[in-house]
This record gives C-alpha cells, sequence and structure tokens, in this order.
C-alpha cells in the first residue's frame, strides 16, 4: 500500500524538534516560524508537556466518555478561567473540523433552523457542513455543496442584515482571524454588528479561534480585542501543541440532553493531559504577553521593508502579501536560511511560530528575511 498522495511535500524529514528549532535527519536545523500550520503553541518537546502524557500513559491512556474522567473537569475549569469564560460550557473533540462541525450542528438544533452564514476566504474545515461554509470550491466535493451554507461578502454588514431579515439563518460563524485566507483581521464595529444582528434575528454567534486562539494574537482569543461575547467558540490547533484535540466553548444558556453530541476519542486521558500541560506553560511562562511583544516587534520591523505590499495580523500571527509570487522567497528562506514559514496562495507568506518564540530569535528571521529579499530581487 502506498500513500494517498494530497500533500506536496517538502524533501525534509524532521527528526527532532525542541523548542522553536527543529532538525532534520541530515542534521539541518531550522527555525520554525509556522509551528506546523499554527499548531505548536508552546514550543516543541517542552519538557513539562512531555511529563504531563507520560505520567498519565503510565496509569491510563484511554477510555470512552461513558466513565468519568475528572481530567475534562480539570481542563474546562482552567480554560475557562485562564480565557475568561469561566461560565461557558466545554463539549471536547479531536479536531478543528469537528469542532466546527459540532458549533453548527448545535445552533442548528438550539434554532430549528438550516442555514449558516460566513465570509470570502473563510476556512472552517474539511467536514462536511464545515467545508461547505469554506470559501474554498477546490475542497467542496459535490456531496458537501450545500443552499444551507450562505457565503457573504467579508466586512459587508447590510449583505449581512438582508440575509439575518430571512428568518432562516441558525448561525454566523467568523473566524477571529482569517488565517488560510491570508490573515485579514476583522474589524470591532463588524463583529459587533454581527453580535447586535444575530441578537435581533435569533440566530447565533459563532466565532472560529480554532487558528487565532489559545495566545497566538495577543490576547487569549483573537475577538478578545473587541467587546464581543459568541455564543460558541471553537478552538483546536494550539490547545495540546500537537496531540489532536478540538474544543467547542458554549454559553450557559444552551442546554444540553444527552446524545445531542457524542465522540469516542474526544476528551480521552492523553488529550485531557497534553491540554493541561499547554495552559500550565502558558500561564507559567506568560506566552500570551511574549506573543503580544514579540509580535507587536516583528510587524513593526516588518512595516519597514519596502517590498511588502501589506503587513497585517495580531500578536504571532501575520500575513506579508506581496506584489509578486512569493515561492522563490520562502524557498531560499527554507534552503538557504533554514526558516519554515507558511503561504497562503501565491502572494502571502504567513509567519505562526511558537508563543515562545524570542527576540533573538525574531531578530534572525528578520536578518535572514532581508538576505533572502534582496537575493530574490537580484535574481
Amino acid at each position: 500500500m502506498k500513500l494517498f498522495d494530497v500533500y506536496p511535500l517538502f524533501d525534509i524529514t524532521p527528526v527532532k524538534a525542541e523548542g522553536c528549532y527543529v532538525w532534520d535527519s541530515e542534521g539541518k536545523k531550522y527555525l520554525d516560524l509556522y509551528g506546523g500550520h499554527a499548531v505548536i503553541s508552546v514550543g516543541h518537546s517542552h519538557p513539562h508537556y512531555i511529563g504531563r502524557i507520560t505520567s498519565q500513559l503510565n496509569q491510563i491512556g484511554f477510555y470512552s466518555n461513558s466513565v468519568q474522567i475528572p481530567q475534562q473537569k480539570e481542563l474546562a475549569e482552567k480554560l475557562g478561567k485562564i480565557s475568561g469564560y469561566n461560565d461557558y460550557q466545554l463539549f471536547l473533540c479531536n479536531s478543528g473540523a469537528e469542532a466546527n462541525e459540532n458549533a453548527i450542528k448545535l445552533a442548528s438544533f438550539i434554532t430549528q433552523r438550516k442555514k449558516i452564514v460566513s465570509f470570502k476566504k473563510g476556512f472552517h474545515g474539511r467536514t462536511s457542513a464545515a467545508v461547505a461554509v469554506t470559501d474554498n470550491p477546490k475542497i467542496v466535493a459535490p456531496v458537501n455543496a450545500s443552499p444551507n451554507a450562505v457565503i457573504l461578502p467579508f466586512d459587508d454588514v447590510q449583505a449581512l442584515e438582508e440575509s439575518l431579515k430571512t428568518g432562516e439563518i441558525a448561525a454566523v460563524i467568523i473566524e477571529g482571524i482569517q488565517g488560510i485566507g491570508g490573515i485579514h483581521v476583522p474589524s470591532e464595529a463588524f463583529m459587533t454588528q454581527i453580535e447586535r444582528l444575530c441578537k435581533q434575528h435569533g440566530a447565533l454567534f459563532i466565532i472560529d479561534e480554532i487558528q487565532s486562539g489559545y495566545g497566538r494574537s495577543g490576547r487569549f482569543f483573537a475577538h478578545q480585542y473587541t467587546s464581543v461575547k459568541p455564543d460558541i467558540i471553537t478552538v483546536a490547533k494550539g490547545m495540546a501543541n500537537g496531540f489532536p484535540v478540538g474544543g467547542v466553548l458554549i454559553a450557559p444558556e444552551i442546554q444540553p440532553w444527552h446524545g445531542m453530541l457524542g465522540t469516542t476519542f474526544g476528551g480521552n486521558y492523553l488529550a485531557c493531559a497534553a491540554s493541561l500541560a499547554v495552559l500550565e506553560i502558558m500561564e507559567s511562562e506568560k506566552l500570551v504577553d511574549n506573543a503580544a511583544k514579540v509580535g507587536n516587534y516583528l510587524i513593526e520591523k516588518l512595516k519597514g521593508f519596502s517590498q511588502i505590499k501589506e503587513v497585517r495580523g495580531l500578536g504571532l500571527m501575520i500575513g506579508l502579501e506581496f506584489e509578486f509570487p512569493i515561492k522563490d522567497l520562502r524557498n531560499e528562506l527554507l534552503k538557504k536560511h533554514g526558516i519554515f514559514t507558511g503561504v497562503s496562495g501565491t502572494h502571502i507568506v504567513r509567519l505562526l511560530p511558537p508563543l515562545s518564540l524570542s527576540m533573538e530569535q525574531a531578530d534572525i528571521f528578520l536578518s535572514a528575511f532581508e538576505k533572502a529579499l534582496a537575493t530574490v530581487a537580484v535574481t
């Protein structure tokens, strides 16, 4: 059997990682400014993270959600305290797509409506309902295409109001910061209008913080730069530093019933241990503050490069848009300078490093970035 070839792969085989660095099978060291799609939040191979998971595995690794798992309650309490959503409820699952799938399903249950509003350039996952509200026809199979998905222009309040006036909308979903769409930060005015219109028309407000949450923006959630308080928040990527975990934070007025949502692997002992370790490290090492400090420094320095058309983002979620295709620039950074970066389309570089990135490591990147730009410009 061979692998189903759906990923274009770099000719690099990572075999070791620590902090913000990765080493390949040839012994080459790389500065990781992508964190495996924003997944590595507290740094690679953190000793507390390893210890937490190892200790749990030595006791019990898995049992189903038909028994008491105290670590789930511990995680819910810790997450509520750190995020500022103490009064919310937590449903644990396994991925971002699954979190959004359950959030959409929950909104439909509560409102007894079918349609979901999302926005242009938004990405919410690859499962059935989540991919239907994702603005990328290439990954929407015919079976997923749905008249229940209403994709509106970003920041268009009038279009949103007209859609909600129909009385058919179960929920509006928006990313705290659009990730794959190119690091677009929704304005506070737009977020406030979404919240107001949802309340006015009986729809639920879902904020997808799967990539933008867990401290990445310099606040625990990116939407906390605004005054809004959504009905549902979805989380995943940085939640467990690489262990597959997703979660749905649910407002207290939304009442569950047995069988409403379900999962086999969600909230298992190891998942909870990994997730608790992340929150403990974030708290003890003040990583949200670090993301704000180092991210703001990077953003200000990058704005000084005339070759960049626009610098967007908050904290350590940064997008660099260029007038020219960035393939050669990204390859130069990777192959010559040993720096991993991300991409959005053909003209945008994405930076999503571990939240532990230091000022010194930021300067290493800036120096390499300047040299790479000069090389690409010359060639």
